[in-house]
């Protein structure tokens, strides 16, 4: 197994640990204490700003692993409870792995991506009709899910660029739900599978050489 292998298991079974922290801990001292040989060290900082249209701080990092292969991890966190006890209140942690079709950092790339969320969320109106209960209940849990991804990273000038994204997958959520938005009178646990998109993004992108 090659060192680059090594690290890409390595941060895969980071995330799927039960300890959200270590998990981006891990990855992070992989991806930018530990250089591969050979290797020019590209790293890229992004923000994706449809995360901050719902009122959630993100941050991602993205670091080349070979020649058309890169490393990306994304960070989201909203703890904001708003009027009429509407949230969307999560930790979140997306790993993925990409292969670009010319040279990383630009041009197309497809890629498979992990996802590890906990949330409180209730009184929200989810798009494409996903999740209709979260409009009259509150749901607190964990959501474990995969995906595959499509993007097109739209290169700027040398250091700036626009990144779009978007990804299809799987998730399975384990949830305490409570019968009403504000009374909070306990229902049970609720088990889901479910076929979502996984990854929607359009990124403000920063290139680090």
């Amino acid at each position: 197994m090659t060192e680059k292998t090594e690290k890409l298991f390595l941060c895969v079974f980071a995330v799927i640990g039960k300890k959200w922290w270590r998990a981006i801990a891990g990855c992070m001292a992989l991806l930018l204490f530990f250089p591969v040989d050979g290797i020019t060290q590209d790293m890229a900082v992004k923000t994706n700003a449809i995360g901050w249209a719902t009122v959630s701080p993100n941050l991602a990092f993205e670091y080349r692993v070979a020649r058309k292969w890169t490393l990306d991890l994304s960070l989201s966190y909203n703890p904001f409870t708003f009027g009429d006890n509407k949230k969307w209140r999560h930790v979140a942690v997306q790993p993925e792995a990409r292969y670009w079709l010319c040279a990383p950092f630009g041009g197309h790339f497809v890629g498979a991506h992990l996802l590890y969320m906990h949330y409180n969320a209730g009184n929200v109106h989810m798009p494409f009709g996903l999740w209709k209960q979260l409009r009259d209940y509150r749901f607190q849990g964990n959501l474990y899910g995969g995906g595959l991804v499509y993007g097109y990273h739209h290169i700027i000038n040398r250091r700036w660029s626009i990144e779009g994204v978007i990804g299809l997958g799987f998730a399975h959520t384990c949830s305490k739900y409570y019968r009403c938005r504000h009374c909070g009178r306990y229902q049970g646990i609720q088990k889901k599978n479910i076929f979502m998109p996984t990854k929607l993004s359009l990124s403000v992108v920063y290139v680090i050489d």
